[in-house]
């Protein structure tokens, strides 16, 4: 039976796909990752764009919390940049009650004002 089978094939031409045929595949394959790769490499960095900036944004609205809740009008300057959201060695103190984590992705400063500047994004 099987026999059969290859010799209709055999006869109708139908041995597989040509070389031709399988490298214009793989050429239009070529295609598509040239096209659709850096569009997704470029969404990459801009999620880790948005994604540091919403860190900072966070940290920004702890330390006005944390001024406002303490009625300070200027407030100790933080520097050099951390990531430390505690009280330890020169960090924010924003931990536990400011911010839930204790250590951000990114490094802040603050200055006296409580303005919070990012030394770094952390990626």
């Amino acid at each position: 039976m099987r026999d059969k089978v290859q010799e209709l094939k055999r006869q109708r031409g139908e041995a597989g796909f040509t070389l031709v045929e399988l490298l214009i595949v793989l050429a239009i394959l070529a295609i598509l990752v040239a096209v659709v790769l850096p569009n997704f490499t470029g969404l990459l960095g801009k999620s880790q764009t948005t994604a540091s900036d919403a860190e900072r944004v966070i940290v920004q609205t702890a330390v006005d919390a944390k001024m406002a809740s303490d009625g300070m009008a200027t407030t100790t300057a933080v520097t050099p940049a951390t990531t430390d959201m505690t009280t330890a060695s020169g960090g924010f103190g924003l931990y536990p009650t400011y911010m839930r984590g204790t250590v951000t992705k990114g490094t802040y400063t603050v200055d006296t004002t409580g303005k919070v500047e990012q030394a770094s994004t952390g990626y």
